[in-house]
């Protein structure tokens, strides 16, 4: 009756859950998903991003990072920072603006959404009247000037967003001044563009879209100057001094106006079509920076000839006699120049240019020779090949660390050296208190290495794969080489590449051992490299080996995709890690499970069909294990197969409901007459009732069909040194859970050092454990005599671990879809068990030990076992008694790659995607909490109505 009674209330217990757990989603890293508009101030030297889904994001130094989001969740069209100030208005596709500040709350400060306004127009108006297409936020800081389809330019006061009706310039009053032989109506429709004058604030200059400029006097409320152009306006840019500006337009032309002390009708100086004489593309933005040697740098988006580059989405520079056409693989959103913001500065001086492409940010280098590109410490392009899986490495040794950074550094020779140019605040981040690895598996068989010790993930190295086999493309093409001849001078930027040469590539397993520096990748197509880091680069021949997992069983054909064709002779590796051994299942299906024990010197991996051990000193397969069932015909068909088996999906579906059917007439037939069944029915209704009384409600979990697709998929393979034949001598063993609820446990005879080569490795079964309710095997752990879990291959050799009591007995925790079960070693009698408990069907998704420390002491830490399940919930587990200490909601049930690409660190934080190109970091614990911590000086500004006293803003972790 034991497990019937409720556990007590322990109040000192509770308060040191309070003391160990905590929930916080600290931080977004990578790339935002779906940008659509970009910012910037020159003043504070923040970058500002908005998202499709309502987002907006802040940028700094390194470290500086805000985040906001919009209640709507409508697309951000537009950013603008008030000048001078730590302001900023957004503008949604709803036609809203909102009014955004950072300011200082409770001892930190946060990016606030301070008020939000919609323009109305008079009763009876076409939404076109207040339809917004452009926003001037001006110099005085007191006003902004909303350009609208209908040509009306409203102006609204800030910070109360109260629209001045005596100060709206309407198309009427400018047409006044347009010669009558140009005067139409729809001449002033659809305000394009409005900037303000470089050195006179009085004087705004009015772009209409069919092409005609008006330069407005605001202080005697009429045009001064009106601009007539041939072409379709897309945008206009005023030259430094504010003599000229320049006007770019649909058909792929620039041109330059002249701004004249007197009244005369201005003819433009210059019309370019830097792309002609073809039809060419519109040029959308464009920027004229001066120089001190007097060639200026011509800068725009667009422009290419339509027929045969019409699809390149391209930025061009143009200086002298440079012209280069940077060539991104995803659409530009936008565009800046970063330049001297020094109001007494002669020269613009640009230093460089910051493009936000659809799927990446590229940050490009002016000053130096070839514009090359910068390396971003931030806003990392996670999915420039799509990820495929993750894993994360905690407390990396500093050798290493330094030896991972070495390989990377050598990989980034093309880079510039330039300091990163958007370094508005300061982070007063304390440093990371340990160096953490995250690795992101990719389609096109990459490897990535980031530093996911604080706030920004940055890219320490990137290793290939491709190498070792044959594939379409060869690695030593050069994407940038370009003729001399080429034109248009195209050079391709970035590093979002979403074609994969082979789907066969894609990396899904990945095993770094951080003391010895083995790193082991498994694939798509069944191949498991093991590699060591090399500080040189090397030429050497990969050993290969072929595991046949299906054992020359009959009756079996693989449907899915051939192995890959391996290269023949030494292959040329860069420094970092290489490959030595290659071990190629066969069939060759997805690798589901992989483990390295470094110290052992052998590889465990395991596909849909079985798993095998490998030696990889010697070189040598030690066994293969076949698990599948007769009926898993469906594993044969591999992911990449074109014919899924819908049908048999649908006949085992009929099969189970004819099952039921079949049951329950015999359970009604069987029960004699009608009055013994409702008697026994009622019967077992009251002993139901009883139960549910006594005991928390508990779905009941129902043994599964050994003709279940898959039953023989390998879902985890675990290393220990236990107690697997008797309890007097402990061994090296090998343990295996599968999808079909069985475990096997293989006893390995590992030579000593000094005999290891001569030797072989040796494997015998010495137990399966068949799992009543054959719910998928997610998790196996080994606990030694303390009930603290083993630790891994080589901590112990490194003192940065207890060695583990081996005069206790030990106990196996075996963690399926739907309980959690520990068992004696070395008979494996079930001693106890917990059930997953909800209504809903909940079940394991995700399970791993975490250690979680005291926020009050540093003398108590504990380890716990931290589960994530098919809902998004979090639930932390105790060891050894399996009790459940909290749950947290953090990932939304209808997000299933988000649940799927979720992992845990060893120190109760974790990992998920939340699209395809951005990790959601959280943390469970009091004590490992990264978040940012950052200071925006804002410096003094004196003008004719407003002084401005140095303030600080310092932020803290913002969450959407």
């Amino acid at each position: 009756m034991r497990r019937f009674l409720r556990p007590g209330h322990d109040p000192v217990r509770e308060r040191l859950k309070r003391d160990l757990f905590q929930f916080n989603k600290t931080v977004e890293h990578g790339f935002p998903h779906q940008p659509s508009a970009l910012g910037y101030s020159p003043f504070l030297r923040l970058m500002a991003i908005g998202t499709r889904s309502g987002a907006i994001k802040l940028y700094g130094a390194p470290g500086v990072e805000f985040m906001g989001l919009h209640e709507e969740n409508n697309t951000v069209m537009q950013i603008h920072f008030i000048p001078d100030q730590c302001q900023l208005v957004t503008l949604l596709d709803d036609n809203s603006l909102h009014l955004w500040s950072l300011k200082q709350h409770g001892g930190a400060s946060e990016l606030r959404e301070e008020h939000r306004f919609t323009l109305k127009g008079p009763p009876g108006s076409p939404p076109s009247a207040t339809q917004i297409t452009a926003v001037l936020a001006h110099s005085s800081r007191e006003v902004l000037y909303l350009g609208t389809e209908s040509g009306n330019i409203f102006v609204v006061e800030l910070p109360s967003f109260r629209v001045l009706e005596d100060r709206t310039i309407s198309p009427e009053a400018v047409l006044q001044r347009i010669p009558e032989d140009n005067c139409n109506r729809r001449s002033c429709e659809l305000v394009e563009a409005l900037r303000e004058h470089p050195k006179n604030p009085d004087q705004i200059l009015i772009g209409y879209s069919r092409g005609s400029i008006v330069l407005w006097d605001l202080q005697n409320n009429k045009a001064t100057h009106h601009f007539l152009g041939s072409q379709q306006l897309e945008n206009l840019y005023w030259q430094r001094d504010g003599s000229k500006f320049i006007s770019c337009h649909y058909d792929g032309s620039y041109t330059q106006w002249p701004v004249s002390s007197d009244n005369r009708q201005p003819e433009p100086l210059e019309n370019t079509v830097p792309y002609g004489p073809f039809p060419c593309k519109a040029i959308s933005k464009i920027y004229w920076q001066t120089t001190k040697n007097g060639l200026p740098y011509i800068i725009f988006q667009g422009g290419m000839p339509r027929a045969s580059y019409g699809d390149r989405h391209s930025i061009s520079v143009i200086h002298g006699s440079q012209q280069t056409a940077f060539d991104f693989t995803s659409r530009v959103i936008d565009f800046f120049i970063i330049f001297s913001s020094d109001p007494a500065a002669e020269f613009d001086d640009p230093s460089a240019l910051v493009v936000l492409a659809e799927e990446e940010l590229v940050v490009l280098d002016l000053k130096s020779a070839g514009w090359p590109a910068v390396h971003p410490p931030y806003l990392a392009s996670l999915h420039c090949s799509a990820i495929t899986c993750s894993h994360h490495v905690s407390n990396i040794p500093l050798k290493l660390w330094e030896r991972i950074i070495s390989a990377g550094s050598k990989q980034n020779i093309h880079y510039s050296s330039m300091p990163w140019p958007i370094d508005g605040g300061t982070n007063i981040a304390p440093d990371p208190p340990q160096r953490d690895l995250l690795l992101t598996g990719h389609e096109d068989g990459t490897v990535r290495f980031w530093d996911a010790s604080g706030v920004c993930l940055h890219l320490l190295y990137k290793l290939s794969t491709v190498r070792v086999f044959l594939t379409d493309a060869d690695p030593n093409d050069n994407m940038n080489t370009l003729g001399e001849d080429e034109w248009p001078p195209l050079r391709k930027v970035g590093t979002f590449d979403p074609y994969s040469d082979d789907p066969r590539l894609g990396i899904q397993k990945i095993y770094l051992c951080k003391y010895s520096g083995y790193l082991a990748v498994a694939g798509t197509a069944g191949q498991v490299l093991v590699m060591e880091l090399n500080d040189e680069d090397a030429e050497h021949v990969v050993e290969h080996a072929e595991a046949d997992l299906l054992q020359d069983q009959e009756g079996y054909r693989w449907k899915g995709h051939e192995k890959l064709k391996t290269r023949d002779g030494p292959v040329r590796f860069e420094a970092g890690f290489q490959p030595f051994v290659l071990v190629q299942c066969q069939p060759p299906a997805v690798v589901t499970s992989l483990a390295l024990h470094s110290e052992w010197k052998l590889v465990a991996f395991g596909t849909s069909h079985g798993f095998g051990l490998f030696d990889h000193q010697q070189k040598r397969l030690v066994f293969v294990k076949c698990t599948l069932h007769p009926s898993d015909q469906l594993a044969l068909e591999g992911p990449l197969s074109r014919v899924k088996s819908l049908k048999k999906s649908l006949r085992q579906s009929f099969r189970r409901i004819r099952r039921s059917r079949v049951s329950s007439r015999k359970r009604r037939g069987a029960g004699g007459n009608a009055s013994e069944v409702q008697e026994a029915n009622a019967k077992f209704d009251q002993d139901t009732l009883q139960e549910m009384e006594l005991a928390p409600v508990q779905r009941k979990i129902e043994a599964r069909s050994a003709e279940d697709s898959f039953t023989g998929f390998v879902r985890t393979l675990y290393f220990a040194d236990t107690f697997l034949r008797d309890s007097s001598r402990h061994c090296p063993s090998l343990w295996a859970g599968t999808n079909g609820g069985t475990v096997y446990a293989f006893c390995l005879r590992v030579p000593p050092a000094e005999r290891r080569m001569d030797e072989p490795v040796r494997a015998e079964q010495a137990k399966e454990i068949q799992l009543m309710h054959r719910a998928p095997v997610v998790g196996i752990l080994v606990l030694d005599g303390h009930s603290t879990p083993l630790p891994e291959p080589l901590e112990v050799a490194h003192d940065l671990s207890k060695s583990p009591d081996m005069q206790g007995s030990h106990q196996l925790l075996v963690v399926s879809e739907e309980q959690f079960k520990v068992f004696t070693l070395p008979k494996v009698s079930s001693k106890l068990k917990l059930k997953l408990t909800a209504l809903e069907g909940c079940r394991v998704r995700k399970v791993t030990v975490a250690n979680f420390g005291s926020c009050k002491t540093d003398d108590y830490s504990e380890n716990d076992l931290a589960v994530l399940t098919n809902l998004g919930d979090i639930q932390i587990i105790s060891l050894p008694f399996l009790k459940l200490q909290i749950r947290y909601p953090c990932i939304r049930k209808e997000d299933v790659s988000g649940i799927a690409s979720c992992v845990f660190t060893k120190y109760g934080q974790g990992f998920y995607l939340i699209s395809p190109s951005e990790f959601e970091r959280f943390s469970l614990s009091t004590k490992w909490l990264v978040e940012p911590r950052c200071i925006v000086d804002m410096p003094e500004v004196t003008s004719n109505n407003h002084v401005h006293n140095k303030s600080g803003t310092e932020n803290a972790a913002r969450k959407s």
